[in-house]
């Protein structure tokens, strides 16, 4: 229907795709913010001298389990507030697009 009116290709896409996209953008990036800290730990597990995942590894090899809970919880708030604020963000963005 956009073509009809002669709207050119950035007008159809910043009018039409986009916002009707808002949401599997959003549902994309809170999907994907607990597989990225997965990457990382991983990561680390292998090739760190410091982080997290580090602090994981040498906990679980001289045996003490608080280094490796105390990690995990910080990888649970991280993973938590990053969350959150996707959350915010998408209202955020639906609000602007309600206008």
């Amino acid at each position: 229907m956009a073509k009809t009116f002669k709207a050119s290709k950035l007008q159809i896409l910043t009018k039409i795709v986009i916002p009707a996209n808002i949401s599997t953008f959003t549902n994309s990036l809170k999907v994907n913010i607990g597989l990225s800290l997965v990457g990382v730990i991983s990561g680390e597990f292998l090739v760190s001298k410091a982080g997290l995942g580090y602090l994981i590894v040498y906990g679980g090899q001289v045996f003490k389990l608080d280094l490796v809970m105390t990690s995990v919880i910080i990888l649970g708030i991280l993973a938590g507030l990053m969350y959150t604020a996707v959350l915010l963000l998408e209202k955020y963005i639906l609000k602007i697009n309600k206008q």
